[in-house]
């Protein structure tokens, strides 16, 4: 019987220059980092403007079967959390999370706060995913937390008596989520939690967003530069109105779409106080000749009529790598976007992803383990495949905008983070 063909979406090229406002959705990274903040929270929180995805919704339903009260509100994009102060009231449960690796990591540390046996599992992507690193932290703290099958990634098991606290040593060079996660649980620690990173940290930023977070909900945690971080015990998250402001990652293709095709968008409620890290995509494209303006609340990024080279390190900002890769070809020379090593483990292996779909195209690709190198050309017709990653499609429908030809397969993988992004990629050009 013959398999039944994946979807595919065609992309309009678009046949001249835009000028549009974008409003997006809430910021992954801080929905899901408030989410589980409230919900360990005392008191009855409310979530205003936060993501509605895939992502967001194994978290809160994760936390419901950890016997958390959410009420949430699709309409309104908001949640409501009543907080359990530190500890769940289940003693056991399974977590599914798909292959939503900020969940997967976050509810490892805090699960084991609680008193019972918990297991985080996920899809078989979600498998394939490291997480040793953080159960060699938890480990050090107190924690009794496994990968069940012997694999360093999911399923995880802990068998939670709450976090002793003391000292963890952690390489981070994967991921900063292993860092984010036990900061997130450490306030409800018996004693201080130290956490000391070896080797370079990646994705730095997004630990910027977890002390902000925890501060907000009126935590203090302390910052050694991205080489120690400590968190006092005797604290305790106190309920709060939080707003979540719009995702960076998210925005990324819209800049990319005004710097490709000479048009101008704007993204509100993003500016120059963000902690995001992923906006230090708008200071590459200034210096490929795009003319970018970061205002306190607003960015505002203007095309030029052909995007400059570059050779630019993406080490704090992996979400967005692939997003320059797609674009890449427009260049009046070679682009070559480096730091990424991080991101062969992210929902696909995506430098290997990203230069296979562009060697696809026609382009001239050289790749190494923490770099990709694309040269110019003009990208041709292709069905581009997805890996079910929502980046790689969402990244590569901006090629399409500028390339004729391009399809999207699997274009419903964008669910994981932004349900509407093809809509809204069209009406870029809508009337």
């Amino acid at each position: 019987m013959a398999e039944t063909p994946a979807p595919v979406r065609a992309v309009e090229p678009i046949t001249r220059p835009f000028d549009a406002e974008v409003a997006l959705p809430g910021s992954k990274s801080y929905s899901n980092r408030a989410l589980l903040v409230a919900a360990l929270a005392r008191g009855r929180s409310e979530i205003t403007q936060a993501l509605w995805s895939d992502d967001t919704r194994y978290m809160h339903r994760a936390l419901e079967a950890l016997g958390v009260r959410v009420r949430a509100d699709e309409a309104a994009r908001a949640f409501e959390v009543e907080g359990v102060d530190g500890r769940f009231p289940a003693a056991e449960a399974t977590l599914q999370i798909g292959n939503a690796g900020t969940a997967a990591r976050f509810l490892t540390a805090a699960v084991a706060l609680g008193q019972g046996t918990f297991v985080v599992d996920g899809s078989p992507a979600m498998r394939k995913r490291p997480i040793q690193p953080l159960l060699d932290g938890l480990r050090a703290l107190g924690v009794d937390a496994e990968s069940r099958e012997g694999t360093g990634c999911p399923p995880v098991v802990v068998r939670a008596k709450g976090i002793t606290g003391g000292r963890a040593r952690m390489r981070g060079d994967i991921s900063s989520q292993y860092f984010s996660a036990i900061l997130l649980a450490a306030p409800y620690a018996r004693h201080d939690v130290e956490i000391e990173v070896e080797g370079e940290l990646v994705s730095a930023p997004y630990i910027t967003m977890t002390l902000s977070t925890m501060e907000a909900f009126g935590v203090r945690a302390e910052r050694e530069g991205d080489r120690r971080f400590r968190v006092p015990a005797g604290q305790r998250y106190e309920a709060r109105a939080y707003p979540v402001e719009p995702d960076a990652s998210a925005a990324s293709y819209f800049f990319a779409a005004a710097a490709v095709t000479g048009s101008r968008v704007v993204v509100p409620r993003l500016g120059r106080t963000s902690a995001q890290g992923d906006l230090g995509l708008v200071d590459v494209l200034a210096r490929m000749g795009c003319e970018v303006t970061v205002g306190l609340d607003t960015i505002t990024v203007r095309g030029p009529d052909r995007l400059r080279a570059i050779d630019a390190d993406f080490t704090r900002m992996g979400d967005v790598a692939t997003t320059l890769m797609a674009i890449a070809p427009f260049a009046d020379g070679p682009v070559t976007v480096r730091g990424i090593a991080q991101t062969h483990f992210e929902e696909s292996d995506r430098p290997v992803a990203a230069a296979t779909e562009l060697r696809r195209m026609g382009l001239r690709v050289e790749s190494t383990w923490d770099s990709v190198t694309i040269h110019p050309g003009t990208p041709q017709p292709t069905d581009v495949q997805t890996y079910d990653d929502h980046r790689i499609a969402m990244s590569f429908a901006v090629t399409g905008l500028r390339a004729p030809g391009i399809r999207i397969v699997n274009p419903a993988c964008v669910s994981k983070t932004f349900p509407e992004y093809f809509d809204v990629l069209r009406g870029l050009t809508t009337d």
